[in-house]
Protein backbone atom coordinates (compact mmCIF):
# COMPACT_ATOMS: atom_id res chain seq x y z
CA UNK A 1 0.00 0.00 0.00
CA UNK A 2 1.36 3.40 -0.94
CA UNK A 3 2.42 5.82 1.78
CA UNK A 4 -0.20 8.59 2.12
CA UNK A 5 1.04 11.81 3.71
CA UNK A 6 -2.18 13.85 3.73
CA UNK A 7 -5.77 13.65 2.49
CA UNK A 8 -8.10 16.60 1.86
CA UNK A 9 -11.87 16.26 1.35
CA UNK A 10 -14.40 18.45 -0.50
CA UNK A 11 -18.18 17.91 -0.48
CA UNK A 12 -20.46 18.66 -3.44
CA UNK A 13 -23.96 17.36 -2.78
CA UNK A 14 -23.77 13.61 -2.26
CA UNK A 15 -20.27 13.43 -3.77
CA UNK A 16 -17.02 13.74 -1.87
CA UNK A 17 -13.81 14.64 -3.72
CA UNK A 18 -10.73 13.30 -1.92
CA UNK A 19 -7.22 14.50 -2.76
CA UNK A 20 -4.14 12.81 -1.32
CA UNK A 21 -0.40 12.66 -1.91
CA UNK A 22 1.01 9.14 -2.36
CA UNK A 23 4.55 7.77 -2.37
CA UNK A 24 5.15 4.43 -4.11
CA UNK A 25 8.37 2.46 -3.62
CA UNK A 26 9.64 0.13 -6.33
CA UNK A 27 9.50 -3.59 -5.34
CA UNK A 28 7.32 -2.63 -2.36
CA UNK A 29 4.42 -1.16 -4.32
CA UNK A 30 3.79 -1.52 -8.05
CA UNK A 31 6.71 0.72 -9.08
CA UNK A 32 8.71 3.74 -7.92
CA UNK A 33 6.57 6.86 -8.24
CA UNK A 34 4.85 9.67 -6.36
CA UNK A 35 2.23 12.32 -6.91
CA UNK A 36 -1.45 13.06 -6.23
CA UNK A 37 -4.55 10.88 -6.44
CA UNK A 38 -8.01 12.43 -6.87
CA UNK A 39 -10.94 10.21 -5.87
CA UNK A 40 -14.68 10.74 -6.36
CA UNK A 41 -16.70 9.00 -3.63
CA UNK A 42 -20.30 8.66 -2.48
CA UNK A 43 -22.32 6.44 -0.11
CA UNK A 44 -23.20 3.07 -1.67
CA UNK A 45 -25.25 0.67 0.46
CA UNK A 46 -24.43 2.77 3.51
CA UNK A 47 -20.65 2.74 2.92
CA UNK A 48 -18.46 5.49 1.48
CA UNK A 49 -17.26 4.05 -1.83
CA UNK A 50 -14.73 5.32 -4.36
CA UNK A 51 -16.51 5.63 -7.71
CA UNK A 52 -13.68 7.11 -9.81
CA UNK A 53 -9.96 7.53 -9.22
CA UNK A 54 -7.47 9.75 -11.10
CA UNK A 55 -3.75 8.92 -10.68
CA UNK A 56 -1.74 12.13 -11.25
CA UNK A 57 1.79 10.86 -10.64
CA UNK A 58 5.21 11.38 -12.17
CA UNK A 59 4.99 8.10 -14.11
CA UNK A 60 1.57 6.57 -13.48
CA UNK A 61 -0.96 8.80 -15.26
CA UNK A 62 -4.26 6.97 -15.38
CA UNK A 63 -7.87 6.92 -14.27
CA UNK A 64 -10.09 4.12 -13.05
CA UNK A 65 -13.81 3.47 -13.30
CA UNK A 66 -15.30 1.75 -10.24
CA UNK A 67 -12.18 0.89 -8.21
CA UNK A 68 -14.45 -0.85 -5.66
CA UNK A 69 -17.03 -2.21 -8.10
CA UNK A 70 -16.38 -5.93 -8.42
CA UNK A 71 -19.32 -6.36 -10.84
CA UNK A 72 -17.98 -3.92 -13.44
CA UNK A 73 -17.41 -5.65 -16.78
CA UNK A 74 -14.02 -5.31 -18.48
CA UNK A 75 -15.11 -4.81 -22.06
CA UNK A 76 -12.87 -4.35 -25.08
CA UNK A 77 -13.49 -3.68 -28.78
CA UNK A 78 -14.80 -6.52 -30.93
CA UNK A 79 -11.67 -6.42 -33.10
CA UNK A 80 -9.70 -7.90 -30.20
CA UNK A 81 -11.91 -10.99 -30.21
CA UNK A 82 -13.63 -12.73 -27.35
CA UNK A 83 -10.55 -14.22 -25.74
CA UNK A 84 -10.32 -14.00 -21.96
CA UNK A 85 -8.71 -10.77 -20.78
CA UNK A 86 -6.50 -10.49 -17.68
CA UNK A 87 -8.18 -8.53 -14.88
CA UNK A 88 -6.28 -7.02 -11.96
CA UNK A 89 -9.24 -6.74 -9.60
CA UNK A 90 -12.28 -4.45 -9.46
CA UNK A 91 -12.54 -1.43 -11.71
CA UNK A 92 -11.43 -0.63 -15.23
CA UNK A 93 -8.18 1.29 -15.72
CA UNK A 94 -7.41 3.64 -18.61
CA UNK A 95 -4.09 5.38 -19.25
CA UNK A 96 -3.78 9.09 -19.86
CA UNK A 97 -1.55 10.02 -22.79
CA UNK A 98 0.94 12.55 -21.36
CA UNK A 99 1.58 13.90 -24.86
CA UNK A 100 -1.99 14.68 -25.88
CA UNK A 101 -3.57 15.06 -22.43
CA UNK A 102 -0.87 17.24 -20.88
CA UNK A 103 -0.72 17.83 -17.13
CA UNK A 104 -2.67 15.01 -15.42
CA UNK A 105 -4.21 17.24 -12.73
CA UNK A 106 -5.47 19.74 -15.29
CA UNK A 107 -6.76 16.96 -17.54
CA UNK A 108 -8.59 15.26 -14.67
CA UNK A 109 -10.37 18.44 -13.59
CA UNK A 110 -11.34 19.41 -17.16
CA UNK A 111 -12.63 15.92 -17.84
CA UNK A 112 -14.75 15.85 -14.68
CA UNK A 113 -16.19 19.27 -15.55
CA UNK A 114 -17.43 17.90 -18.89
CA UNK A 115 -17.92 14.17 -18.44
CA UNK A 116 -18.53 13.36 -14.77
CA UNK A 117 -22.14 12.06 -15.10
CA UNK A 118 -21.25 9.81 -18.05
CA UNK A 119 -18.14 8.54 -16.26
CA UNK A 120 -20.20 7.61 -13.20
CA UNK A 121 -22.61 5.67 -15.41
CA UNK A 122 -19.68 3.77 -16.97
CA UNK A 123 -18.33 3.10 -13.46
CA UNK A 124 -21.60 1.31 -12.67
CA UNK A 125 -23.42 3.97 -10.65
CA UNK A 126 -26.23 5.33 -12.88
CA UNK A 127 -28.49 6.28 -9.94
CA UNK A 128 -25.81 8.53 -8.48
CA UNK A 129 -25.06 9.99 -11.91
CA UNK A 130 -28.72 10.95 -12.32
CA UNK A 131 -28.96 12.79 -9.01
CA UNK A 132 -25.84 14.99 -9.04
CA UNK A 133 -25.83 18.58 -7.80
CA UNK A 134 -24.04 19.92 -10.87
CA UNK A 135 -23.93 23.48 -9.52
CA UNK A 136 -22.13 22.36 -6.36
CA UNK A 137 -19.70 20.28 -8.44
CA UNK A 138 -18.83 23.25 -10.68
CA UNK A 139 -18.20 25.41 -7.60
CA UNK A 140 -16.10 22.71 -5.88
CA UNK A 141 -13.82 21.51 -8.69
CA UNK A 142 -11.60 24.66 -8.67
CA UNK A 143 -10.93 24.03 -4.97
CA UNK A 144 -10.11 20.41 -5.73
CA UNK A 145 -7.68 21.48 -8.46
CA UNK A 146 -5.95 24.07 -6.26
CA UNK A 147 -5.55 21.52 -3.49
CA UNK A 148 -4.19 18.87 -5.85
CA UNK A 149 -1.59 21.23 -7.28
CA UNK A 150 -0.56 22.40 -3.81
CA UNK A 151 -0.18 18.86 -2.46
CA UNK A 152 1.75 17.74 -5.56
CA UNK A 153 4.38 20.39 -4.84
CA UNK A 154 4.27 20.68 -1.05
CA UNK A 155 4.14 17.02 0.00
CA UNK A 156 6.74 15.68 -2.45
CA UNK A 157 9.02 13.31 -0.59
CA UNK A 158 12.68 14.27 -1.04
CA UNK A 159 15.79 13.66 1.05
CA UNK A 160 19.14 15.41 1.53
CA UNK A 161 21.85 13.01 2.64
CA UNK A 162 25.35 13.75 3.84
CA UNK A 163 27.89 13.90 1.00
CA UNK A 164 30.13 11.15 2.41
CA UNK A 165 33.41 10.94 4.31
CA UNK A 166 35.44 9.90 1.23
CA UNK A 167 34.64 11.96 -1.88
CA UNK A 168 36.16 11.38 -5.34
CA UNK A 169 36.10 14.09 -8.04
CA UNK A 170 35.27 12.70 -11.48
CA UNK A 171 34.79 15.90 -13.47
CA UNK A 172 31.06 16.44 -13.98
CA UNK A 173 30.24 14.34 -10.93
CA UNK A 174 31.65 13.35 -7.57
CA UNK A 175 31.19 10.04 -5.77
CA UNK A 176 30.98 10.05 -1.98
CA UNK A 177 31.20 7.03 0.32
CA UNK A 178 29.60 7.02 3.76
CA UNK A 179 28.91 4.51 6.50
CA UNK A 180 25.28 5.30 7.41
CA UNK A 181 23.10 4.32 10.35
CA UNK A 182 19.42 5.24 10.76
CA UNK A 183 17.83 5.82 14.20
CA UNK A 184 15.89 2.53 13.77
CA UNK A 185 19.20 0.65 13.48
CA UNK A 186 19.18 -0.11 9.75
CA UNK A 187 22.05 1.16 7.65
CA UNK A 188 25.19 0.24 5.79
CA UNK A 189 27.45 1.66 3.14
CA UNK A 190 25.96 4.53 1.11
CA UNK A 191 27.25 5.69 -2.27
CA UNK A 192 26.31 9.28 -3.13
CA UNK A 193 26.58 10.56 -6.71
CA UNK A 194 26.92 14.37 -6.59
CA UNK A 195 27.04 17.19 -9.12
CA UNK A 196 27.57 20.96 -8.91
CA UNK A 197 24.39 22.59 -10.18
CA UNK A 198 22.92 26.10 -10.38
CA UNK A 199 26.19 27.94 -10.88
CA UNK A 200 29.95 27.54 -11.37
CA UNK A 201 32.46 26.52 -8.72
CA UNK A 202 33.88 30.08 -8.61
CA UNK A 203 30.52 31.51 -7.55
CA UNK A 204 29.21 31.46 -4.01
CA UNK A 205 25.80 30.26 -5.16
CA UNK A 206 27.00 26.98 -6.68
CA UNK A 207 24.97 24.11 -5.24
CA UNK A 208 26.30 20.60 -4.82
CA UNK A 209 23.32 18.31 -5.36
CA UNK A 210 22.97 14.59 -4.82
CA UNK A 211 21.57 13.15 -8.05
CA UNK A 212 21.70 9.44 -7.19
CA UNK A 213 21.99 7.59 -3.89
CA UNK A 214 22.65 3.90 -3.29
CA UNK A 215 21.93 2.79 0.28
CA UNK A 216 23.40 -0.70 0.65
CA UNK A 217 21.65 -1.32 3.97
CA UNK A 218 21.61 -4.61 5.85
CA UNK A 219 17.80 -4.71 6.26
CA UNK A 220 16.17 -2.44 3.67
CA UNK A 221 18.71 -1.83 0.88
CA UNK A 222 17.46 0.60 -1.77
CA UNK A 223 18.52 3.33 -4.18
CA UNK A 224 17.16 6.75 -5.13
CA UNK A 225 16.78 8.34 -8.55
CA UNK A 226 17.09 12.09 -7.92
CA UNK A 227 16.80 12.24 -4.11
CA UNK A 228 16.41 16.05 -4.33
CA UNK A 229 14.28 15.89 -7.49
CA UNK A 230 11.63 13.21 -8.15
CA UNK A 231 13.11 10.87 -5.52
CA UNK A 232 11.93 7.62 -7.07
CA UNK A 233 13.06 4.95 -4.62
CA UNK A 234 13.61 1.30 -5.51
CA UNK A 235 14.25 -1.52 -3.03
CA UNK A 236 16.49 -4.36 -4.13
CA UNK A 237 15.06 -7.87 -4.25
CA UNK A 238 17.57 -9.61 -1.99
CA UNK A 239 16.75 -12.99 -3.51
CA UNK A 240 18.00 -11.78 -6.89
CA UNK A 241 20.55 -9.16 -5.73
CA UNK A 242 22.38 -10.84 -2.86
CA UNK A 243 25.10 -8.18 -2.59
CA UNK A 244 23.82 -4.65 -3.40
CA UNK A 245 27.30 -3.11 -3.18
CA UNK A 246 28.62 -5.48 -5.86
CA UNK A 247 25.54 -4.66 -7.97
CA UNK A 248 26.23 -0.90 -7.77
CA UNK A 249 29.80 -1.30 -9.00
CA UNK A 250 28.63 -3.62 -11.78
CA UNK A 251 26.38 -0.80 -13.05
CA UNK A 252 29.30 1.64 -12.96
CA UNK A 253 31.66 -0.81 -14.68
CA UNK A 254 29.07 -1.63 -17.35
CA UNK A 255 28.62 2.09 -18.16
CA UNK A 256 25.07 2.32 -16.81
CA UNK A 257 25.75 5.40 -14.68
CA UNK A 258 25.04 7.91 -17.47
CA UNK A 259 21.61 6.41 -18.17
CA UNK A 260 20.83 6.35 -14.47
CA UNK A 261 21.76 10.03 -14.12
CA UNK A 262 19.51 10.86 -17.06
CA UNK A 263 16.59 8.95 -15.52
CA UNK A 264 17.19 10.89 -12.29
CA UNK A 265 16.36 14.07 -14.21
CA UNK A 266 19.81 15.42 -15.10
CA UNK A 267 20.46 14.81 -18.82
CA UNK A 268 23.02 17.63 -18.98
CA UNK A 269 25.14 16.01 -16.27
CA UNK A 270 24.82 12.63 -18.01
CA UNK A 271 26.06 14.16 -21.28
CA UNK A 272 29.16 15.54 -19.52
CA UNK A 273 30.03 12.28 -17.73
CA UNK A 274 33.66 11.28 -18.39
CA UNK A 275 33.50 7.49 -18.64
CA UNK A 276 37.29 7.14 -19.02
CA UNK A 277 38.00 9.11 -15.84
CA UNK A 278 35.33 7.14 -14.01
CA UNK A 279 36.87 3.86 -15.16
CA UNK A 280 40.34 4.97 -14.01
CA UNK A 281 39.11 5.85 -10.49
CA UNK A 282 36.70 2.95 -9.98
CA UNK A 283 39.33 0.49 -8.65
CA UNK A 284 40.33 3.00 -5.94
CA UNK A 285 36.71 3.81 -5.05
CA UNK A 286 35.77 0.14 -4.97
CA UNK A 287 38.68 -0.78 -2.71
CA UNK A 288 37.76 1.98 -0.24
CA UNK A 289 34.08 1.01 -0.35
CA UNK A 290 34.80 -2.62 0.54
CA UNK A 291 37.22 -1.53 3.26
CA UNK A 292 34.38 0.47 4.86
CA UNK A 293 31.98 -2.44 4.21
CA UNK A 294 34.27 -4.75 6.19
CA UNK A 295 34.84 -2.12 8.90
CA UNK A 296 31.12 -2.01 9.60
CA UNK A 297 30.97 -5.80 9.75
CA UNK A 298 33.72 -5.81 12.38
CA UNK A 299 32.07 -3.03 14.42
CA UNK A 300 28.41 -4.06 14.34
CA UNK A 301 28.03 -7.40 12.58
CA UNK A 302 26.45 -5.70 9.56
CA UNK A 303 28.47 -4.62 6.47
CA UNK A 304 29.16 -0.88 6.36
CA UNK A 305 27.11 -0.13 9.49
CA UNK A 306 28.77 2.28 11.97
CA UNK A 307 28.23 2.28 15.73
CA UNK A 308 26.59 5.73 15.88
CA UNK A 309 23.57 7.20 14.12
CA UNK A 310 24.42 9.44 11.12
CA UNK A 311 21.47 11.80 10.62
CA UNK A 312 20.66 13.24 7.20
CA UNK A 313 21.30 16.94 6.59
CA UNK A 314 17.57 17.55 6.26
CA UNK A 315 14.83 15.46 7.86
CA UNK A 316 12.64 15.49 4.77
Amino acid sequence: MAQISRQMRFTAGQLTFMVQHELWDGNIEDHADQGVAIMVAAPVDGKETTLLRFNCFDIEKSYMYGPENATLKHEGPAMLGNQERVSHGPGQLYRMDPISDGNPIGWSIRTMEKKLPKMLVKAGYPAIAGSLDLGAIVRTLPEVEACARELYAAKRNTVKHNRGTHVYDIGAIKIGLEMRRLPVGDGGLAIHVLADLAGSTENSYVEETEILAFDCFWDGPHYHYGPRNKNHRIYWDRTVIENPLEWVFEQFENKKLGAMIERAGYPGVAADLDQDKLASLLPTIKTQAFTMWEEGEALTGHPGLPLEVTPNLVTR
